[in-house]
């Protein structure tokens, strides 16, 4: 079993290691960056975490919300960091209540996303996790869905930011954004 010290002693160039490049997936030409080592080593993955919460410590976050599906793991884990609750943003028809949307415009095509209509309340302050930041549009539309709540949005943060795609740009200069992997 690997302990705590040795994730405190992961730094970000150490978790680097353990995203593992896949070439043509999903379809030719993509470079996929994954995961999954990262998510078998319980110090990787605590360090990852401790990492994504550590911006927003002492800013009084109650909620984490995490993008469908990697950003759930990421997410439940930072809210017990950050003793808060968590709340799940989903693809259409994957949750039980009322919810609320919000489409948003892809490279090719839209997409839709849901949170739950008494998710958020006007006092709630929550950040927004999710694993990788790459053109932007998935992680801005769960933003606007928090600001829809009159919720404080604090921030979000992601495991990995594909820079060269520049999805900085369709999320909000006000909010803080952290990204613990660069590429």
């Amino acid at each position: 079993m690997e302990s705590s010290a040795m994730a405190e002693a992961l730094t970000p160039e150490h978790l680097k290691t353990f995203i593992r490049d896949v070439p043509d997936f999903p379809k030719p030409g993509i470079m996929f960056k994954d995961i999954t080592p990262l998510l078998r080593s319980a110090a990787a993955l605590d360090r990852a975490c401790a990492l994504l919460a550590e911006p927003f410590q002492g800013q009084g976050v109650n909620m984490v919300a995490g993008i469908e599906s990697r950003g759930f793991i990421f997410g439940s884990v930072v809210a017990q960091k950050l003793g808060a609750g968590f709340i799940p943003i989903r693809k259409p028809g994957k949750l039980p209540w009322t919810t609320r949307r919000h489409e948003y415009i892809l490279e090719y095509g839209s997409d839709v996303i849901e949170i739950h209509d008494d998710a958020l309340a006007a006092d709630d302050r929550v950040i927004v996790i999710d694993d990788v930041l790459a053109t932007g549009g998935t992680l801005a539309a769960a933003t606007q869905l928090v600001r829809g709540f009159n919720a404080t949005l604090v921030g979000a943060a992601t495991v990995i930011e594909l820079g060269f795609l520049e999805g900085r740009r369709k999320l909000d200069g006000a909010m803080t954004f952290h990204s613990v992997l660069q590429y």
